[in-house]
């Protein structure tokens, strides 16, 4: 049986899949890796069952420092268009509600940094991927931007006290995560270097070595089979979302 092909786009070198790709790739995908700018993204889909998006330091928006972003959100509408299902991470699910016509802004609440607990929404206990998750789910906060408003006919599966858009699908297979499940102990203390100002936000033993080696332990037991359940998506071997109406927004 021949491996899926993951494309896994890459916004910032500060963020890579970690752990996330190692889930992938245990669960039988084959991962196609393109650190953006400079490796670009191909000029289609055709040879891809799936695709991830993951995070970055820049904003959603922020297209006059990063034109490329661009290129970014028009191919994550073109894969939710041919049901290509996708993951998008952080400021990736920033893109992919943005490019579905919902709305990114700075979020009001301030930062949301450390780890963190979100819940389940009631669409999330039918979700092919979300049904099994925990009612409570252990994950890793790093942002300043939020998703204010869902794309129209969104399933919100997933929220937290301060930002309720944590997690939602669109259509039967395109998904967006606010928080991160792709990070290490080490990335997260790398990031509250580069950005003590967030890091401050926080309480004050959330960021040490020990606890982050704790959180990213218990991240590992929720969302690795959660990896998993998208291989098997990509796969064809777990049925997606089932059928509603959905109205596409132009690229």
């Amino acid at each position: 049986m021949t491996a899926p092909k993951l494309l896994v786009i890459q916004p910032d070198e500060s963020d890579p899949i970690g752990p996330l790709g190692d889930w992938l790739t245990e669960a039988g995908a084959e991962l196609d890796i393109r650190l953006l700018p400079d490796q670009g993204l191909p000029i289609g889909l055709d040879g891809y069952a799936g695709v991830v998006c993951l995070g970055g330091g820049m904003g959603a928006n922020d297209d006059a420092a990063h034109p490329w972003l661009a290129d970014v959100r028009k191919l994550l509408v073109n894969a939710v268009a041919a049901r290509v299902p996708t993951l998008a991470i952080c400021l990736g699910g920033q893109l992919l509600a943005t490019a579905l016509g919902g709305v990114v802004v700075t979020g009001d609440q301030g930062p949301e940094v450390g780890p963190g607990l979100v819940s389940k929404k009631d669409a999330a206990w039918t979700d092919p991927l979300f049904a099994d998750l925990p009612l409570m789910q252990d994950v890793l906060q790093f942002h300043n931007d939020a998703i204010s408003q869902l794309p129209a006919g969104a399933e919100l599966l997933a929220s937290s006290p301060r930002y309720p858009h944590q997690a939602f699908r669109f259509d039967r297979c395109a998904y967006g995560v606010q928080f991160h499940i792709e990070t290490t102990p080490d990335i997260v203390l790398d990031w509250t270097r580069q950005s003590p100002e967030m890091a401050e936000l926080t309480r004050l033993d959330a960021l040490t070595p020990e606890n982050l080696a704790q959180v990213h332990a218990d991240i590992t037991e929720t969302w690795r089979p959660f990896a998993h359940r998208f291989v098997r998506l990509v796969s064809g071997d777990l049925a997606p979302a089932a059928q509603r109406q959905r109205t596409l927004p132009m690229a």
